[in-house]
């Protein structure tokens, strides 16, 4: 049969594992105590009939213990959740502990209202974007220092030692037959392949091309030779019209004499194929008599 005064005096007195004895006073370690304090009041274990507040992942849980359930361990403690509303939560509290102790009821709402203000604070701290400072010990900044120049003295010695063997085997100085790792060996092959590319690039002489020219000139010689004669408009006028019969043949027998020159050098120009020549446009000598002066003015284009 449980005694809870028996209890307490054996507690109090000789031994309890949840006891912290301070300067200030005596603290209780016990997560189920509602206060914190060691006293006869506040005691779980003292007392058959008991109600707390515990938190599971920021979830408030009502606890409550009673002398019908002493008997069985594994069901001392009956829980029930209460909602994050402060309101509701203390109408919880009312409901399910309506003939227990005042002083049980008061610490029980006592310690939901402080445990909310501190899950208030905690979001809002959360929120709070601040710095994070962390420290780093003199010891672990020297072990690394000290790895530091071991890895770049290894990275040395590793080069000169690789160079060292590339020598020795240009110079032939292992025979035909080694025996090395394969991924090293091509790393070799391929930087051997791009320094002979890069040689023959610069070995190589620059190619000479030969490109056609004049051609624009040709085309606009060609299109005069099978016009006709280009004659100068600003030499066109009213006495142009004028002139006479005798002059007209004159001008069409040397205008035909003409054509038939520029046709010959034409087609002879056609049959060389590597060379391009140049040609000289067809001049044309043009007579206009005027009535006034009896003048005549001589035009060459």
């Amino acid at each position: 049969m449980q005694h809870d005064e028996v209890i307490w005096q054996v507690i109090r007195h000789s031994h309890c594992s949840f006891m912290a004895k301070l300067t200030t006073g005596n603290f209780c370690r016990n997560p189920y105590n509602v206060t914190g304090i060691c006293n006869r009041s506040s005691c779980p274990l003292a007392n058959s009939r008991y109600a707390t507040i515990r938190d599971h992942d920021g979830v408030f849980y009502l606890y409550m213990k009673t002398i019908e359930r002493a008997h069985k361990p594994n069901e001392l403690w009956e829980r029930v959740k209460l909602p994050r509303n402060y309101e509701k939560a203390l109408e919880i509290i009312d409901k399910h502990l309506i003939y227990w102790p005042k002083f049980l009821v008061h610490k029980t709402k006592q310690r939901l209202t402080k445990m909310t203000q501190m899950r208030i604070r905690m979001r809002k701290l959360a929120l709070k974007t601040r710095e994070k400072i962390m420290t780093t010990p003199r010891k672990e900044k020297k072990r690394e220092a000290r790895r530091e120049e071991k890895a770049e003295k290894a990275a040395v010695l590793d080069k000169s030692i690789e160079k060292e063997l590339l020598e020795r085997l240009k110079r032939g100085v292992y025979g035909d037959i080694y025996n090395y790792p394969v991924k090293e060996y091509n790393k070799v092959l391929d930087m051997e392949g791009l320094q002979a590319a890069s040689d023959e690039e610069e070995e190589m002489e620059p190619e000479i091309e030969y490109v056609e020219g004049y051609d624009e000139l040709e085309e606009e010689e060609d299109m005069e030779d099978f016009g006709g004669p280009v004659i100068d408009e600003s030499l066109k006028g009213d006495d142009y019209g004028d002139m006479d019969d005798e002059e007209e043949d004159d001008d069409m027998d040397t205008i035909n004499r003409k054509r038939v020159r520029t046709g010959f050098g034409s087609a002879k120009l056609g049959k060389d194929e590597m060379g391009t020549k140049s040609k000289r446009k067809a001049r044309v000598l043009v007579e206009v008599e005027h009535e006034d002066t009896g003048e005549r003015q001589k035009a060459v284009q």
